[in-house]
């Protein structure tokens, strides 16, 4: 298939790339990314929760009422899990691992999936490069906002240390380089800008 190259000052058509349908033209398979996109989201959790045990909650050391007698059902303790301000059972942890299983096949599948959906629906952008003289915030502003991408991603096959300065600044808009986006960072912004060495990087990583 092929993608329409744009100019990445004014998002005019320029060119067209020559692209592979086994990367940028599969059927968008929803469950698969789905599960892919809940594991980067649950790898990325900090164990910063903690709850008590029976053993940890304050007081209980003295039995409630006697066995026999009362007509009250036995208890031992009034930090039982079972009572209001008793310990719980399977409490959780600073230490607790929420990472889930994602096979490469499954992780390749998820991203060409991505991938051709955002073609599908013109939310990629394909420029030759894009790169920038100094890192100006202004100056990058006012090139996404003609190319009608303020809330973006621009992903490049090798980093440019202007526009990753340039950038830094702007909460809508992030540069990645192709070995450091995942399902979750395309998903997560309206459009991706990509130049044709990332396309070509993608392909040769996915295929």
């Amino acid at each position: 298939m092929k993608l329409n190259v744009v100019n990445d000052t004014n998002g005019s058509p320029v060119s067209e790339l020559q692209v592979s349908d086994a990367v940028f033209g599969v059927d968008y398979n929803e469950p698969l990314v789905h599960q892919v996109v809940v594991a980067y989201q649950a790898a990325g959790r900090q164990g910063t929760r903690k709850q008590k045990t029976r053993s940890e909650v304050r007081g209980g050391g003295r039995k409630p009422w006697k066995q026999k007698g009362p007509g009250q059902a036995r208890a031992g303790t009034i930090r039982s899990p079972l009572w209001r301000g008793g310990g719980k059972v399977f409490p959780s942890t600073p230490d607790e691992n929420f990472v889930q299983k994602v096979n490469k096949k499954m992780h390749r599948g998820a991203m060409r999936s991505i991938l051709s959906e955002l073609a599908r629906q013109g939310r990629l952008v394909m420029v030759g490069d894009f790169k920038m003289d100094q890192p100006k915030t202004k100056v990058l502003l006012g090139r996404l906002t003609k190319l009608g991408t303020p809330d973006v991603l621009i992903v490049m096959d090798s980093l440019d240390n202007n526009l990753v300065l340039a950038a830094r600044n702007l909460a809508d808009v992030d540069v990645r380089a192709v070995s450091a986006t995942d399902p979750v960072s395309l998903l997560r912004y309206e459009k991706v800008i990509m130049t044709s060495g990332a396309a070509k990087k993608f392909e040769e990583m996915l295929a």
